[in-house]
């Protein structure tokens, strides 16, 4: 068996094969690509890519290396979004062993190879990209190029990927006077910096978990609620659109970021729907319909609102310049709001990083 390349096979038979970085191993997920220029080492470890095969469409990768891994006071990745890689495989035109940055330790092949993850260069990207735009996004399989892969294909959609992501206990951080609790459905670190550069006490909280009890347990309230990113099919989340229903009884603040921003949409009475091959990347114009002005945002979801389930006093914040598709939710009098993008960038833009402020401001 050569360990000189590796084949992705897309269920509908298609084959594309290349030289084999990173772990030689078999793997399988969902293939979906991303549009970002840089920042693979956020997206490798940001969790809501679990379970998928990431196409980047930037053709030169790998030439800046991976960061050293460090951790703050906080016990928290200073240069990555969780503590370890999420995706299944990475499928990249062009790899670069040759790697030079001020920050960097090791190369990008040998990271991958300490998480079992298996990488494939020499693929076409543009055309891989080209297909799943016009036909969406594929079940798909890296594996050995001299076997014949069986054609079952595993759907992480259908699994409850947040249950692998989130955390298992509560843990609280950060001492300021505003104390939000956090749903972590796959929370992205820089979401966590976010509130603590901010002053804020955060109390973060598996995906099942009432905050509530919490609450009663320490007599004590929170003064608003934030419920995160992750993977996955919002449908599959049920018991945290309960959690969600809860916090917006409590008439209290209430912020959400991508899949949050779903998680609202159903807990209000919308539905969800996944989107023909997703928004992934660093560059997806979004208006604010309140005022007109167009951000520029990072992304990374494969699912969205369906508009037309909400109720009269909800209204539709952010819409998406390309699709039209539902970019933010927000209550038309009350502090309940939510955003499809990631206003915390890594990787990314960060030209709607105030939402931060004015979540905390109406704490």
């Amino acid at each position: 068996m050569t360990k000189q390349t590796l084949t992705l096979t897309l269920k509908d038979g298609t084959q594309l094969t290349g030289k084999a970085f990173g772990a030689f191993e078999e793997t399988e997920g969902e293939v979906v690509f991303t549009t970002g220029m840089v920042g693979y080492p956020e997206s490798l470890t940001d969790p809501s890519f679990k379970d998928q095969i990431l196409v980047l469409t930037y053709p030169l990768v790998g030439n800046y290396g991976v960061p050293i891994e460090e951790l703050d006071e906080h016990k928290m990745s200073k240069f990555f979004e969780s503590l370890r890689i999420h995706v299944k495989g990475l499928i990249v035109e062009d790899y670069s062993e040759i790697y030079s940055h001020w920050n960097a330790n090791k190369s990008l092949s040998d990271w991958l190879k300490e998480y079992g993850v298996p990488g494939i260069t020499g693929i076409d990207t543009r055309a891989l990209t080209q297909k799943l735009r016009d036909e969406g996004s594929q079940l798909g399989k890296i594996h050995y190029s001299e076997n014949k892969p069986d054609n079952e294909f595993y759907d992480p959609n259908e699994v409850n990927l947040v249950a692998k992501v989130s955390v298992n206990e509560a843990h609280s951080y950060g001492d300021g006077d505003k104390h939000v609790a956090i749903i972590d459905t796959g929370i992205k670190t820089n979401i966590l910096r976010s509130f603590l550069n901010r002053g804020c006490k955060i109390t973060v909280f598996p995906w099942n978990e009432s905050p509530f009890a919490y609450e009663k347990e320490n007599d004590m309230e929170f003064d608003g609620y934030f419920f995160a990113n992750g993977p996955g099919d919002p449908e599959q989340l049920d018991e945290t659109v309960e959690i969600m229903k809860e916090a917006l009884s409590q008439n209290k603040p209430v912020f959400g970021i991508c899949l949050g921003n779903q998680i609202m949409g159903r807990a209000v009475g919308a539905k969800t729907y996944k989107l023909k091959y997703g928004h992934r990347g660093q560059n997806q114009p979004c208006i604010d319909l309140l005022t007109g002005k167009c951000y520029i945002t990072s992304q990374n979801h494969g699912f969205a609102v369906d508009p037309k389930g909400l109720p009269k006093d909800w209204e539709v914040w952010f819409e998406n310049a390309n699709d039209g598709s539902v970019e933010g939710l927000r209550h038309k009098t009350k502090p309940f709001s939510s955003v499809q993008f990631h206003p915390e960038a890594c990787p990314g833009p960060t030209d709607a990083n105030h939402l931060f402020d004015d979540f905390i401001a109406t704490l």
